[in-house]
């Protein structure tokens, strides 16, 4: 029997990380990529492989479609097979909307967007033909409700939300499904630049009182992705405590 693999995106740290693990350990051959963070993505890598499981690390910058298909290429010559593509890869920034630089806009949208838009399209055509696979993207709270101070980061983010709809539209009919899951405040170090007068704020305004961690949203990813989440398509999942109902 072929072994199931996924290819996660941004898995170097926080929740693409922690997804790794759990996927690794429910029997999964994963594929690591990271961009800049190398050393924490081969020291996950080489922890995972010492346990026993199969785990190929693999560089590329999502924003950039020839180092995506190239990446795309390794995976599917090392593993012959692709089930999953996780587009978790993303960057945030805050600041007033006024002081916003096109640059920065442009930086936020080229990997949290573009780079689900390239890493879709290149393994597209083995998930068309084999009328199997699927595609979770990973958006966020900000991206359902908006957030201030973070208008780029939260546009980007809808936008994933509106991708991933339409998407699962056009696939259903060749068996592909599409779902996001949409994490609320979750304990990585994306949120690490919060003080922690705003980190208490958060909790606090959270129903179940308190953040979320990167493994609550790693089970949630794995649902969409097993035979349980086999009928869910266009969907998007919201690990967060409440926060956003």
């Amino acid at each position: 029997m072929q072994q199931k693999s996924i290819l996660i995106t941004g898995a170097s740290r926080g929740i693409g990380a922690e997804t790794a693990r759990l996927f690794a350990r429910e029997g999964y051959a994963v594929a690591l990529n990271y961009n800049r963070s190398e050393k924490q993505a081969l020291a996950l890598a080489h922890q995972l492989q010492e346990e026993g499981y199969r785990v190929l690390p693999v560089r590329a910058d999502v924003s950039d479609p020839v180092q995506v298909q190239k990446m795309v290429d390794i995976v599917l010559e090392n593993f012959c097979q692709l089930d999953t593509l996780l587009c978790n890869a993303g960057v945030g920034a805050q600041g007033l909307f006024t002081d916003l630089t096109y640059d920065a806009w442009r930086t936020l949208f080229s990997v949290n967007l573009d780079g689900v838009f390239h890493c879709s399209q290149a393994v597209l055509p083995h998930f068309v033909h084999r009328k199997a696979g699927q595609i979770i993207t990973v958006s966020s709270i900000w991206g359902m409700v908006g957030a201030s101070c973070e208008v780029a980061y939260s546009a980007s983010k809808a936008a994933v939300i509106g991708l991933t709809k339409a998407l699962a539209k056009e696939l259903g009919p060749s068996n592909i499904r599409v779902n996001c899951v949409a994490p609320g405040v979750i304990e990585t170090e994306m949120n690490g630049h919060l003080s922690q007068e705003d980190l208490v704020a958060l909790r606090d305004e959270t129903p179940l009182g308190r953040m979320g961690t990167a493994h609550d949203v790693a089970e949630t990813i794995l649902f969409l992705a097993s035979e349980k989440g086999r009928f869910y398509t266009g969907q998007v999942l919201s690990p967060n405590g409440g926060f956003v109902i």
